[in-house]
C-alpha cells in the first residue's frame, strides 16, 4: 500500500492519541522512572560522606549506617525497576493490541482492488511486524527517552549544585551529541523505509513457499526459491549494516567528547579547593551520567526504524475503505438483477473489461456465463458482488440502484462457490456456519445432508468439531468443494454465484458435488461461471461474452440451432471429449 509520509510531531501526536485511554498506567510508569533516577544523586551522596566522614578516625556514626544507607538505595532503585518493567508492559501490551486490530479492521474493509495491488506479505508484515516495530520505538526509545532525560536532570541538578563551573565544562558534550543526532537522521529513515520494503518481499517469498510447497518440489525449485530469499536477505544486511554505521558512528564520537570534558574537569577539580568526597561524588556522578547519554545519543537509530513502520501502519489505517454510498437495507432479496449498458474498466488498464453490458435475470433464474477466457465472465461476477463499481451504467437489484443499498445488507442477498475453495484453519461446523455467532444445529445438519457431506462427517474423528487444517488441508478436493457448497446452503441467500465450482473434479467427485449444487441452486437466482459447456445445458439463459460484451445469449438448444459462437465452443469440446474416449 502506498505509504503516506508524516511529520514526526503527526506521527507522536497519534501515538499520544493510542495511549491515551491508558495515562493513568503510564503517570505510574513515570513515577516509577523518577525515583529509579533518584537514587543516583543519593548514591553519588552518600559516597560523599563515606569519603569525607567515613574514613575518619573517629567515625560519627554507626558503621551499620553504611548497608543499611546502601542496601536502602538500592532496593528504592529495585522497585522502581520493577514498577518501571511492570507498568510499561501492562500499557505497551495493549497499545500493540490496539494497534494490530485497528490495522486488521482496516485490513477487512479494503476494496478488492487494493489486495490485487498488493503483495500477500506486504500486508502480512504491516500488521504483525510493522506494528511491532512502532511499540518497541515506543519502548526503546519514548521510555527510554522519558528515563535517561530524568537521570540527567537528576545527575546535571546535583553536579551544578555541586560546582557549576565544572558542570559546564562536563556537558559541552550535550550539544555535540545532538548536532550529530540530526545529521544521521535523515539517512536513517530513507534507509529504514527500504528495510521495510526488503522485508515485506522476504516475507512474500516466505509465504509463496511454504504455500506453495507442492509446486517447488515437483518442478525441482529449490534453487530458485534458495535465490529469491539469498537476495532478499542479503539486501537487508545491507541495510543493517549501512543504519549500524549510521548510528554506531555517534557512539565513540560522544564518547571522545565526554572523556575530554571529563579530563578537563578532573584537572580543574584537582586545582580546586575540593573535599575527597566533593571529588569524588562529582566524577561517580559525571560517570554515572555517561550512561544515559550513551543511551539518548543511540536512541536515534530505533527511533527512525519505528517512525518509519509507524508511516507504514497508519497508511494501513487510514487508507479509503470500500466505498459505501448505500442507505437502503433489503431483508432478503426476490433476486430480481439488471445490468443497464454497464461498462467497467480495471485500474490502470487500457481496455474495457466489459463494454455497455445489458443484462436482465429474473428470480430463480440459472444463467451460465461462457466464452473463452478474457471475454469478460469473471469481471461480471465481481461487479454483481459488487467488488468494483461500474464505471458507466448501473446494476438493480430488485428494481433498486446497487448504489442506493448498504453493502452489508447487499452481501447478505450473495452466496459464493468457487473453484479456489476457501477454507480456514477452524472445525468444520465454524467452516460451514461461517460468520454466524450462535449456530442453528437442524440447519447445520440440514446443510450437511444437502451437501452430501454425511459421510465425509461421520468418518472424522470429532464429526462436525474436527479441525479440517489450513485451508482445509485434510479434507480431498471434493469434500473442499462441498464443505463451500454446504457453506452457501447454511447462509441460505437468494443470489448465489458459482465459480468454475466443478472444473477441478474428478468424475465420481463432480457427481457428488453437481448433486450438491442441484439442491443448492433450486429457487435462486443463480450465475454460473462454467467451461465444461455439458455441466450448463440445462441453464434458464446461456450468454456468451467475448471481449467484454455479449455477442450470444439463449437457450442451450436455441444457441445451438444459431450455430454462433457458442454452438462452434460446444462442438470443440465434444469433439475433444470424444476423443479422450
Amino acid at each position: 500500500m502506498r505509504k503516506k509520509k508524516l511529520d514526526n510531531s503527526v506521527i507522536i501526536k497519534r501515538l499520544w492519541a493510542i495511549l491515551k485511554p491508558y495515562r493513568g498506567r503510564a503517570f505510574l510508569s513515570l513515577l516509577a522512572m523518577a525515583l529509579t533516577a533518584a537514587t543516583q544523586p543519593l548514591l553519588g551522596e552518600a559516597l560523599k560522606l563515606l569519603m569525607d566522614m567515613g574514613f575518619k578516625n573517629k567515625v560519627p556514626f554507626s558503621l551499620w549506617w553504611i548497608p543499611g544507607v546502601l542496601v536502602s538505595i538500592f532496593v528504592l532503585r529495585g522497585i522502581g525497576t520493577f514498577a518501571t518493567a511492570y507498568y510499561n508492559n501492562w500499557v505497551l501490551s495493549r497499545v500493540l493490541n490496539d494497534l494490530r486490530a485497528q490495522a486488521f479492521a482496516r485490513l477487512l474493509r479494503l476494496p478488492v482492488a487494493r489486495f490485487h495491488e498488493e503483495s500477500t506479505g506486504k500486508v502480512i508484515n504491516t500488521v504483525v511486524g510493522d506494528v511491532r516495530q512502532v511499540v518497541d520505538m515506543i519502548q526503546s526509545v519514548f521510555i527510554s527517552f522519558v528515563r535517561d532525560v530524568l537521570v540527567v536532570i537528576g545527575l546535571l541538578g546535583s553536579l551544578l549544585w555541586l560546582n557549576w563551573m565544572l558542570t559546564v565544562v562536563a556537558i559541552v558534550v550535550v550539544p555535540l551529541t545532538a548536532v550529530i543526532v540530526r545529521t544521521t537522521s535523515r539517512r536513517l529513515r530513507h534507509l529504514n523505509r527500504e528495510n521495510q520494503r526488503v522485508t515485506a518481499e522476504m516475507t512474500q517469498v516466505v509465504e509463496e513457499a511454504a504455500r506453495g510447497h507442492q509446486v517447488i518440489r515437483v518442478f525441482s525449485g529449490e534453487n530458485y526459491e534458495n535465490r529469491r530469499f539469498y537476495l532478499r536477505s542479503e539486501a537487508l544486511r545491507g541495510f543493517s549494516q549501512r543504519m549500524t554505521v549510521a548510528f554506531a558512528a555517534t557512539t565513540p564520537v560522544t564518547q571522545i567528547a565526554t572523556s575530554v570534558a571529563l579530563s578537563v574537569v578532573v584537572v580543574l577539580a584537582l586545582r580546586a579547593d575540593m573535599t575527597v568526597g566533593e571529588f569524588t561524588q562529582f566524577v561517580t556522578l559525571m560517570l554515572m551520567l555517561l550512561t544515559p547519554l550513551k543511551a539518548l545519543a543511540e536512541v536515534n537509530g530505533p527511533m527512525q526504524r519505528g517512525i518509519a513502520a509507524a508511516e507504514t501502519v497508519f497508511s494501513l489505517i487510514d487508507a479509503p475503505v470500500e466505498h459505501d454510498p448505500g442507505t437502503r437495507i433489503i431483508a432478503r432479496a426476490q433476486g430480481h438483477v439488471r445490468f443497464e449498458h454497464v461498462k467497467f474498466r480495471y485500474p490502470n488498464a487500457q481496455s474495457l473489461a466489459l463494454d455497455d453490458v445489458s443484462l436482465e435475470v429474473k428470480p430463480g433464474q440459472t444463467v451460465a456465463l461462457v466464452g473463452m477466457s478474457g471475454g469478460g465472465k469473471s469481471t461480471f461476477v465481481n461487479l454483481v458482488t459488487r467488488f468494483y463499481e461500474p464505471e458507466a451504467g448501473r446494476i438493480l437489484l430488485d428494481g433498486i440502484p446497487y448504489q442506493d443499498i448498504q453493502l452489508p445488507s447487499l452481501r447478505a442477498q450473495l452466496a459464493l462457490v468457487s473453484q479456489n475453495v476457501v477454507l480456514f484453519d477452524d472445525t468444520l461446523r465454524a467452516n460451514i456456519a461461517y460468520g454466524v455467532e450462535h449456530v442453528d444445529e437442524a440447519r447445520l445438519a440440514a446443510a450437511i445432508r444437502a451437501a452430501h457431506l454425511d459421510d465425509v462427517v461421520a468418518r472424522l474423528p470429532e464429526g462436525v468439531d474436527t479441525m479440517i487444517g489450513e485451508n482445509g488441508m485434510r479434507l480431498s478436493g471434493g469434500q473442499r468443494q462441498r464443505v463451500a457448497i454446504a457453506r452457501a446452503i447454511y447462509k441460505d441467500a437468494p443470489i448465489l454465484i458459482l465459480d468454475e465450482a466443478t472444473s477441478a473434479l474428478d468424475n465420481e467427485s463432480e457427481r457428488a458435488v453437481q448433486a450438491a449444487l442441484d439442491t443448492l441452486m433450486a429457487g435462486r437466482t443463480t450465475f454460473v461461471i462454467a467451461h465444461r459447456l455439458s455441466t450448463i445445458e440445462g441453464a434458464d439463459l446461456i450468454v456468451v461474452m467475448e471481449h467484454g460484451r455479449i455477442v450470444e445469449q439463449g437457450t442451450h438448444d436455441e444457441l445451438l440451432s444459431r450455430g454462433g459462437m457458442y454452438a462452434n465452443l460446444y462442438r470443440l469440446q465434444f469433439s475433444a471429449l470424444v476423443e479422450e474416449t
